[in-house]
């Protein structure tokens, strides 16, 4: 019997003192990511962004070769301030679809924010998108901690 089980999934949990909106606003609006979407400094070239359920975005940016890096998806869930999902597949690989869920709670210290990465094509997907995570979590911790959003 073939094995189909799913890969694992990325997932990052991240307190930030600051709100909701905030955050939200750091995934959704294309001058907060062009703040810090990117692997260590913010490389953003491209947002366009249709924030609704069954909208698309189209986001670009630089990698460390200085090759583009292009990604595209769907909105599937838009809950202002609390919840987004949405599709995630590479320009290069648009066959390969997963997946990102963002939850944001308010909590005493600001927001909790849940960020889960699944239904990856592979376990070395997987592996390549969590190291890619680490590095674009680096650049929205500082943004977010820092206060300049």
């Amino acid at each position: 019997m073939p094995n189909t089980e799913q890969p694992a999934q990325v997932s990052i949990r991240r307190t930030y003192p600051v709100a909701p909106e905030k955050v939200w606003r750091a995934w959704t609006d294309p001058q907060a990511l062009s703040q810090w979407f990117g692997p260590g400094q913010a490389s953003l070239t491209k947002a366009d962004i249709d924030l609704r359920e069954g909208g698309q975005y189209h986001l670009a940016f630089a990698g460390p070769d200085g090759g583009l890096n292009q990604m595209t998806g769907v909105y599937q869930e838009v809950k202002p301030y609390t919840r987004l999902v949405f599709t995630w597949a590479w320009h290069s690989t648009p066959e390969r679809v997963s997946r990102i869920s963002i939850e944001l709670t308010p909590v005493a210290e600001g927001t909790e924010l849940s960020f889960v990465h699944d239904r990856f094509f592979d376990e070395q997907a997987r592996i390549n998108h969590e190291r890619g995570w680490a590095l674009f979590f680096s650049s929205l911790d500082r943004l977010l901690t820092g206060g300049s959003l």
